[in-house]
């Protein structure tokens, strides 16, 4: 069909397009868009350029066929609305099409048959799976990763990749900081019961408390929200504790409302201290709260997933992020009797 002005149509721009005009073969120009670690980076640079300049668009459903990828991958979380999930959602996403991938995202509600079921319906569409905070037994995730490459966050599973952040170091951290100031006596707000993460941070804490010849009192919110940190406040209270230490900020963020309710001051009367530092600047008083990276969580757990599915070896990647305590307005001197 000619155009409007009476002239033939232009050439559909193609990978042979492309490469005559640089004067490359057809499998160099492939290679730029499937597999560019396999060239110069001036041979991708160029490829990348004169395929802009005659617009051509790599044809994805050509693309799975030539190299049996999808160019899509999964990400799964157990609880989409938890502030600590959507920093390391965009951050996979980012990485993720900077590499020319899309992200399928899935959340699990913290239900390992969900969890599964998801895995299972996403498996056939994606070339491999991220899991972040997964609640599936070590020999679930064994088996799913049978059929694809799966890489955890906060799961510590020998022989299978993962991505850690690691509170431990963050706890015993803010538990030297709690005793500098006086407190005998703390309570920990748990989180959903068997999470890894959850471990870690009752191992610091029991540790750090020992170190410092303190007193420990624990609490489980149930569940792991605002509404769950509130409900445990009255025990908290009745059990004589100076300082609280919450599983995470939104547990946190409960029990400083529930305190607030009960006429209870902050840092006055009791000290709270947060986890993961996602909106802990914003709460009132500010709270002071363990940071953990979560971002470069998600950043790092895609760059492995996306060598693995390249045929890239990794081996027994752990990777293990830092935590540590920034201090704000939530914690002060231990009340006088």
């Amino acid at each position: 069909m000619a155009s409007p002005d009476g002239s033939p149509p232009a050439a559909v721009p193609t990978i042979s397009v492309i490469a005559k005009e640089l004067g490359v073969s057809r499998s160099t120009v492939s290679r730029a868009f499937t597999r560019p670690d396999l060239l110069k980076p001036e041979t991708v640079e160029k490829v990348l350029a004169k395929a802009q300049t005659l617009g051509y668009v790599p044809n994805k459903v050509a693309r799975a066929l030539s190299t049996g990828q999808n160019g899509v991958i999964a990400l799964i979380v157990p609880d989409i609305a938890n502030p600590f999930f959507p920093p390391l959602i965009r951050a996979a996403q980012v990485d993720a099409d900077r590499q020319d991938f899309c992200v399928l995202l899935g959340d699990s509600a913290e239900n390992p048959a969900q969890e599964s079921r998801l895995i299972t319906r996403f498996t056939p569409q994606v070339d491999g799976l991220v899991l972040a905070a997964s609640r599936l037994d070590d020999a679930a995730l064994a088996e799913h990763a049978r059929r694809r490459p799966v890489v955890l966050i906060n799961r510590d599973v020998p022989g299978m990749p993962r991505v850690l952040t690691d509170s431990h170091t963050g706890f015993m951290q803010a538990i030297a900081h709690l005793a500098e100031l006086g407190h005998e006596h703390l309570a920990y707000v748990g989180g959903p019961p068997g999470a890894w993460s959850d471990h870690q941070r009752r191992r610091g804490i029991a540790a750090a408390r020992t170190d410092h010849g303190m007193t420990l009192t624990t609490f489980q919110a149930e569940p792991a929200t605002y509404d769950g940190g509130k409900a445990t406040v009255e025990a908290i209270l009745a059990s004589g504790a100076t300082a609280v230490l919450a599983y995470d900020d939104v547990v946190a963020h409960g029990v400083l409302a529930g305190l607030t309710e009960h006429g209870v001051r902050v840092p006055e009367d009791m000290s709270v201290v947060g986890c993961d530092d996602v909106f802990a600047a914003t709460t009132y008083p500010p709270l002071t709260t363990i940071s953990l990276r979560c971002a470069e969580a998600g950043e790092i757990a895609v760059s492995v997933l996306l060598d693995l599915v390249a045929g890239r070896s990794v081996g027994d990647v752990r990777h293990s992020l830092d935590s540590h305590l920034i201090v704000r307005a939530t914690t002060g001197p231990v009340p006088r009797a």
